[in-house]
């Protein structure tokens, strides 16, 4: 059988919670990560060899960086995926190098309007 491993897979690193809860999973791939992740995560690594034309296909299209219809690489790019860096996108805008100073500036000004070094008594 492909991807056989004694230890069930969790990443309480990522999912304190387990897989299941997380809600980034369905059920069946939650399944399949639990059941399959350890030996899948050892190919992934380079720790394990494939040993089985099923995880030689693993392998292979993890190389490629494709998933295509191999169940087991579509719901481990998934995993990669939830657990990668998380693109953020922002709504504001930075003016760099701005012709006019609508909005006040910091360069390091006093903020007041005598423009002097005033000291409080």
């Amino acid at each position: 059988m492909s991807f056989e491993s004694d230890k069930r897979f969790n990443d309480f690193k990522h999912f304190p919670r387990g897989l299941r809860r997380s809600g980034e999973f369905t059920v069946a791939e939650a399944d399949s990560l639990e059941k399959y992740g350890t030996a899948m995560l050892a190919i992934y690594q380079g720790n394990l060899a494939p040993r089985d034309e099923v995880e030689t296909a693993f392998a292979e299209q993890l190389k490629a960086g494709e998933a295509g219809s191999n169940p087991h690489a579509k719901v481990w790019f998934k995993y990669l995926k939830v657990i990668g860096p998380k693109r953020v996108h922002r709504l504001c805008t930075v003016a760099g190098g701005a012709s006019d100073d609508a909005g006040g500036s910091f360069d390091g000004g006093g903020g007041s309007a005598g423009g002097g070094d005033e000291s409080l008594d």
